[in-house]
């Protein structure tokens, strides 16, 4: 594991490709097979907002920048279903240097900051109110300024991610402890002007 993607994450440096995965119903369906793992177009349709058709093209768009892919269907179900795996838990990108790749970034940026919050909304008004007490007084939320370089920040985002990893990567290697539960750990970090 790099110490710079120590969760193993899908790189994206190809403009075209945030430009792709951009795409409200593709972020979705990607962020989806991420969280759950392989599907069909059709039982995706329902949670992307779109015909198992149109779900069906977005994969296919995702599948050229090698963001998902065919996969083998699972033990039991249909052969003659097309499932679709993504290939990382995750993925990454940074804002390219060019004003052509900046502003692919800054389309896939929107897009990623528009999911993180209506993923905290959705958790507010679906999830939280159903939760165990315990898991509902470990939830947190902060807003704290600091003042820092670039440098400064990439630090910090490298130690946060080195904290992080172990439990990312338990995800799916080995039995996780008794009581521990699936969390979503959302990160911000928004310069001021």
């Amino acid at each position: 594991m790099s110490l710079r993607n120590p969760y193993g994450d899908f790189e994206i440096t190809d403009p075209q490709a945030m430009r792709a995965l951009a795409h409200p119903v593709r972020l979705a369906a990607l962020s989806w097979l991420q969280r759950h793992g392989p599907a069909t177009a059709t039982q995706l349709s329902e949670h992307v907002g779109a015909s198992p058709s149109v779900t069906s093209w977005h994969l296919r768009h995702l599948a050229q920048f090698g963001l998902v892919t065919d996969g083998p269907p699972p033990t039991g179900t249909d052969k003659r279903q097309r499932w679709w795996n993504a290939v990382s838990r995750g993925f990454r990108y940074q804002l390219p240097e060019t004003p052509e790749g900046a502003a692919a970034g800054r389309l896939l940026r929107v897009e990623v900051m528009n999911q993180i919050l209506e993923t905290a909304q959705q958790w507010l008004v679906e999830t939280e109110p159903g939760l165990d007490p315990t898991w509902s007084r470990a939830a947190d939320s902060a807003n704290t300024r600091l003042v820092i370089t670039p440098e400064e920040a990439d630090e910090i985002g490298s130690a946060i991610e080195q904290v992080l990893a172990p439990y990312v990567q338990r995800r799916n290697s080995e039995e996780p402890p008794e009581g521990a539960a699936s969390v979503r750990y959302l990160h911000l970090l928004l310069p001021e002007a």
